[in-house]
């Protein structure tokens, strides 16, 4: 018979100290972290960014990913797009009574293999339970910190002409999740770009100069994201629709179903805005990677004043571009 969460397990008891110690501490592999309700790390005196996220999606597996790893690489590449290097992260569960103890293991090694593969250390947790009908399977909440390094990251300093950069094809994520979640049946599976992408990004900072700033459109999507920069900075940027890279398959459940690639959740990709000069270098580090294979120029600044999103089409006509209104896909992340 399969093992189940009880609310015994969140009581702080004997099965509380046994799920800590056969699930989280023997994957995170840091014995001392149980010890005490603390973790004492050790950093120098430079200065750290420091990031919270909660993770809700469903399902709690999709094709590509899992919420352990997106807990993970979601939390990694907010510090990451910061201009931060990533260092540790501490989580929080909250588990519905009823939950398999074999899925929360799978979730939970998830984590322990994305986190080793990102070098980011895990250091502190939290487990509660809930009763059945609460929450729906799992929750989890990250905190994540980095460490700026002198001379290295955004400069926020944007010009005329300045570069626009994606670094792979938009909207993966959130068809991935959707399609798996409706069951849809589509005959190329969709996966999931979720991924970490601190090194790639840690490598552009590092090798070149002219880098403005970088973000991750989640949710919101690529549209809403850059609408966000432009309005916070007062730039006019303009993309081009022909420029913007979207697989074949999102492409067809988007005319299908009638959404838009522009608005739909990424997980493993970043923005990108650097100077003119640094484009091509930029675009060289990316693709040495595989989570930058398919990164692209989509389009430019092209003035400092209105603060708007313009998008040119495949017909040569121009039109304004605003964040998502409503929500296209709840549950996403």
């Amino acid at each position: 018979m399969e093992k189940l969460i009880s609310l015994a397990h969140g009581d702080g008891g004997e099965l509380s100290h046994r799920l800590i110690r056969d699930i989280f501490v023997e994957a995170f592999d840091d014995k001392m972290a149980a010890l005490f309700d603390a973790a004492a790390i050790t950093m120098s005196s430079r200065q750290v960014a420091v990031t919270t996220d909660s993770f809700v999606i469903k399902p709690l597996f999709f094709p590509g990913g899992s919420i352990g790893k997106l807990a993970v690489a979601g939390t990694v590449n907010d510090l990451a797009v910061s201009g931060s290097r990533p260092a540790f992260l501490t989580c929080g569960f909250v588990i519905e009574e009823g939950f398999p103890i074999g899925k929360l293991k799978r979730i939970v090694e998830d984590m322990a293999a994305e986190a080793k593969k990102t070098g980011v250390q895990i250091i502190a947790g939290d487990t509660k339970v809930v009763e059945r009908g609460s929450a729906d399977g799992v929750y989890i909440n990250t905190t994540g910190i980095g460490v700026y390094e002198t001379g290295i990251g955004c400069s926020l300093n944007f010009e005329e002409g300045d570069a626009i950069i994606v670094t792979g094809s938009i909207g993966d994520h959130g068809i991935a999740v959707f399609s798996s979640r409706e069951e849809l049946g589509i005959s190329s599976p969709i996966y999931s770009d979720c991924a970490s992408l601190n090194r790639m990004l840690w490598d552009v900072l590092e090798q070149t100069k002219g880098i403005r700033i970088m973000r991750d459109p989640t949710r919101g999507g690529l549209a809403t994201t850059l609408v966000e920069i432009a309005e916070d900075f007062h730039v006019t940027m303009k993309i081009k629709e022909l420029e913007i890279p979207v697989k074949r398959e999102v492409h067809g459940v988007c005319d299908l179903l009638g959404f838009d690639p522009l608005y739909l959740a990424n997980e493993g990709k970043a923005i990108i805005i650097c100077s003119d000069n640094d484009k091509q270098m930029v675009l060289d580090i990316l693709r040495t990677y595989p989570e930058g294979k398919q990164a692209a120029i989509i389009g430019s600044i092209i003035g400092k004043d209105k603060g708007q999103l313009l998008l040119e089409t495949p017909l040569g006509s121009t039109r304004g571009l605003s964040r998502l209104t409503g929500s296209m896909f709840p549950r996403i992340c």
